[in-house]
This record gives C-alpha cells, sequence and structure tokens, in this order.
C-alpha cells in the first residue's frame, strides 16, 4: 500500500482515482466541443446575414422583382435569418448530436479539430447542439447517482459540486440535498466486529470434480471440502445482499498515520458509515493461479478479456467447446455488483491471494518454466505441450489481467510464493520464499502490503505479534502490514494494532457448508 505523502487519510483505489481524472476530461472535451460549435454556429449566421444583405441589394437593384420571385426571396431569406429555422434543423441537427456524444463516449482522449468542425458546420449548415447541456447534466447526474449507490456520498456531491451552474440547476441541487441526506442519516461501522469471508476457484461441475472415478479419491474428497460450486456462490452471495451485507475493502477497517520517520501506523476507521441495517463484510479469494493440477476438474484455464475489456475465464467445458464467461469468482462477482452497486462501498471488491509457483491467472510466469529447472511432472508435461512458450509474453499477458482487475475494484495479496505453512518454515525460509514472491508475481500485480497464510496458518497465536517474533519482524520490514488466517469458529475476529492490523477468515466452502446444514456450527 502507498504510504503517501499526508499523514492521516481514508484510502481509495487508483481506479477511482482514474475514473475522476477520465470525467474531468470528458467534461473539458465536451466543453471545448460545445465552444467551438457556437463559434461555427455564430460564423455561419453572420455569413447567411450578409449574403441574405447582399442578394437582396442586388435583386432590388437589377429591377427584376417579380411578384413570384420576390415572395420566394423573401421566404428564402426569412428562413435563414429566422433563428428557430436554424435550431430546429431536422436531421443535420441530430447528425450533430450523434457525433458529439460518440465524441464524448468514446473515450479517446483525442482533441477536436476546430478548424475541420468550423468547415463541417459552415458547409452542412449543422445548427447548434441546444440539447447539449441538458445530456451533459444528465449524465453528471446519472455518474453521481453511481456514486451515491455505493455510498461514496462526498463523491457524488463533489462531481455536482464541480460544475459551474450547479447551484442554479434545480435539478443539481435537489441531488445535492438528497445526498446529503443520506450521507446523514448513515451510521459508523463497528470495524472491531466485521466479518472475512473467503473462497477458493469455483467448481463448474460438481459431476466430475467431486467424481473419484475421475480424479481418484483424495483428490475428489478434497475438491468436495475446500470448494464451492457456482450454484453454492450465486446463493450465498444473494443471500448476503438479501441481508444487508456490503463488501468493504480490509483497509477501509481502518485510518493510517504515516509518522515523520516513515514509520506506519493504524487506528480503527470511526467514519466508514453504512445506512442503518447494512453490514460490512470482507472477501478474499485464494490461489487464483488455475494450476495444473485443476486441469481435470472442471475449473476455468486462465483469465482474459471480452470485448469490452471486463475480465472473464476461458473455459472449456466437458465435451471440449470453449467459451468465455462468468466461471470463477471475480468475473461473477464483478457481474453481480455492477447490477447491485448498493452491495459494494466505494467500487470494493475484494482481495485476491496470489501464489507463483505455478504463474498466476492461468499464465506460467514463474521463472522455473524459462530456466527449465526445479520442475514438477505436471511443468514439464505442460512445457511439452507448449513448444513456443514464451515467459515474456506470459507476463505481459498476466500483466495485462492484473490491471484490469485492479481497475474493476479487487485489490491483491501474497499467499506466499509456494502456498507454505508459515507455522513449519523458518525465518529464514520464509523469507527465500518472499522473495520469489517479489520477483515472480509482484513484478505482475504490483507491490502489497498483504499477505493472507496459506493453509489457515498464522505466524503467531490469538495474542497480539510481538517484536520479538522473528516471522513478524520479518514480514513486517518486508512491507507487510495487514495479515489475514482463517477462523471460522467466531462469527469475525479482528486485531487492529498500531503496527498491524490481522482478520480471521471464514471459509465459504464444502466443509463449512456441511458443518452448517447439520447444526455443526
Amino acid at each position: 500500500m502507498s504510504t503517501g505523502d499526508q499523514n492521516t487519510r481514508n484510502y481509495r483505489t487508483a481506479a477511482e482515482r482514474r475514473r475522476a481524472a477520465a470525467r474531468a476530461e470528458r467534461l473539458r472535451r465536451r466543453r471545448r466541443q460545445i465552444l467551438i460549435m457556437r463559434i461555427a454556429i455564430g460564423a455561419l449566421a453572420v455569413v447567411i446575414i450578409v449574403l441574405s444583405a447582399i442578394l437582396a441589394k442586388s435583386m432590388l437593384s437589377s429591377g427584376r422583382r417579380g411578384k413570384g420571385t420576390a415572395q420566394q426571396l423573401d421566404g428564402g431569406v426569412e428562413a435563414q435569418q429566422d433563428p428557430s429555422a436554424v435550431e430546429v434543423s431536422g436531421e443535420g441537427e441530430a447528425g450533430a448530436q450523434d457525433g458529439a456524444a460518440a465524441e464524448l463516449s468514446d473515450g479517446s482522449g483525442g482533441e477536436p479539430d476546430a478548424a475541420a468542425d468550423n468547415a463541417d458546420a459552415s458547409s452542412s449548415g449543422e445548427a447548434p447542439d441546444v440539447t447539449a447541456d441538458a445530456a451533459g447534466s444528465a449524465d453528471i447526474l446519472k455518474e453521481a447517482e453511481l456514486l451515491a449507490a455505493g455510498y461514496d456520498y462526498d463523491g457524488a456531491m463533489d462531481l455536482i459540486r464541480s460544475q459551474p451552474s450547479w447551484e442554479s440547476d434545480p435539478a443539481y441541487s435537489a441531488a445535492v440535498t438528497d445526498y446529503q441526506s443520506k450521507k446523514d442519516a448513515c451510521v459508523p461501522v463497528d470495524v472491531n466486529t466485521v466479518p472475512h469471508i473467503f473462497y477458493h476457484s469455483l467448481v463448474n461441475e460438481p459431476s466430475i470434480a467431486f467424481n473419484a472415478e475421475v480424479l481418484g479419491q483424495s483428490a475428489a474428497d478434497g475438491m468436495n471440502a475446500w470448494m464451492t460450486t457456482v450454484d453454492e456462490f450465486d446463493k450465498i452471495t444473494q443471500q448476503l445482499y438479501d441481508n444487508g451485507y456490503v463488501y468493504v475493502r480490509l483497509r477501509d477497517l481502518v485510518v493510517e498515520t504515516v509518522g515523520e520517520d516513515g514509520s506506519v501506523h493504524f487506528e480503527p476507521n470511526n467514519n466508514l458509515l453504512l445506512p442503518e441495517g447494512k453490514k460490512a463484510i470482507v472477501l478474499s479469494v485464494d490461489d487464483l493461479s488455475y494450476y495444473h493440477s485443476y486441469e481435470s476438474s472442471s475449473f476455468p484455464d486462465h483469465l482474459v478479456l471480452d470485448d469490452n475489456g471486463l475480465v472473464k475465464c476461458h473455459y472449456v467445458h466437458p465435451d471440449g467447446t470453449e467459451e468465455v464467461g462468468d466461471f470463477d469468482v471475480v468475473p461473477r462477482l464483478n457481474t453481480f455488483l455492477r447490477e447491485h452497486p448498493d452491495g459494494s462501498y466505494k467500487g470494493a471488491r475484494g482481495l485476491i491471494a496470489l501464489t507463483g509457483y505455478n504463474g498466476v491467472f492461468g499464465y506460467r510466469t514463474d521463472i522455473d518454466y524459462e530456466v527449465r529447472e526445479h520442475l514438477v511432472a505436471d511443468q514439464a508435461e505442460w512445457l511439452e505441450k507448449h513448444p513456443d512458450f514464451s515467459r515474456d509474453r506470459e507476463i505481459e499477458q498476466a500483466t495485462v489481467i492484473a490491471n484490469a482487475i485492479k481497475e474493476e475494484g479487487w485489490e491483491f495479496a501474497s499467499h506466499t510464493w509456494g502456498h507454505l505453512s508459515v507455522t513449519q518454515v523458518s525465518a529464514e525460509g520464509l523469507a527465500t520464499d518472499n522473495e520469489k514472491w517479489v520477483n515472480n508475481v509482484q513484478n505482475i500485480v504490483g507491490p502489497v502490503d498483504t499477505i493472507i497464510f496459506a493453509h489457515g496458518n498464522d505466524i503467531g497465536d490469538w495474542t497480539d505479534y510481538s517484536p520479538d517474533n522473528d516471522k513478524y519482524a520479518y514480514f513486517k520490514n518486508a512491507g507487510y502490514n495487514f495479515y489475514c488466517n482463517v477462523d471460522g469458529s467466531v462469527p469475525y475476529w479482528v486485531q487492529i494494532r498500531s503496527d498491524y492490523v490481522r482478520q480471521g477468515r471464514i471459509d465459504l466452502d464444502g466443509y463449512m457448508l456441511y458443518n452448517a446444514s447439520t447444526g455443526g456450527t
């Protein structure tokens, strides 16, 4: 996590800053276009008036103004000089508006060509875009409403107040009043009672993943115990939403303070506000690497971007047909929250905990694939099937996916490079593993300050971490401030301390669902 220059702040994601910058840039382009169009129309009006006067004078002096001709000419001049005729020029105006809409929505960032616009307006007789301001106002209100739906009332009000005419516009003023009222009605979340749930990748075909005849008894039992099906995930997601749960970031629970010496400290965030009846929840996803061991178990094989630039899964059905769609947690939750923006606090999604030994997102990005060292059987077999393998290309593709995932509101965490049990490895061993993670995963997803321990373990017991704990001392020195274990014995478990934040996670998998269905928890 970037510590920044300011001492105390509530964090907003890089995606939010990019969206704000994009909004500002769209507004600047729109204002420039409107100004250019008005100049062009003004110039056209002056030319028409001058030409009409010259033509009228010429006709009068020639003595050829027969009654019918005079009526035709007077009608033509009147039509040209009548402002209403210019304003309601039919298809020409509609075309101008459509072109303006395309310019504003394509996100190309190109600047309007003033000379070309003036030439086009003069030659085509385009009329002023009298609906531009109204359309722009509607767009701003729609964007503000989306921010407010995600409980970012301040962001919604700031967007409206950035418009020059907001105080005199009844719709703008009413929206600001409404958002302020909704914010005032919110209540602070007790951040010490926020639960944290997590999933592994989702099972798409239980008849395969849980079938001992296909995978072997041990593998099938493991899939049944530790995985969740697509159907189960959808039902849980809907029930959480129906019961008022709102996804927040782990870092939303705290306020970070950076001392003059650069040391980082935390305190509970007493300004995490949600409407009465809403409840905060943190989400994480483990092992989003699509391991070779998953290949026969009905999981997707890698993440891709669809034609709209959205993160999706590439999935090969049991019959061999290929499809791109929502076959795992990330795209599935993204789709749900686009339809239910009030299920997420300021665009939050969850933490993605990554190992590195098989690469990330289904891309084989680890150095061992390139140097052909320390390979196990399934890695060697994969390389034989992919003789055109290029680690640089895999890293490039995975980086594109990582950036798109972050853009959609997700964050990343270490899960250790080798999926290690931290209770069984020395501090020196953890340091060696973390160096591999930095060189093979962080180079793709960017710096992280969160570690989610594999196997549900921890580097300490339920008491506070101590500086005398050599494993904690190493991870803290390496830049980790947020730590997560697994504890499904209680509804929530949170430690917010000056030097670190720790949270227990609840596994929403086959084992937990079975225990819940039989009254075990």
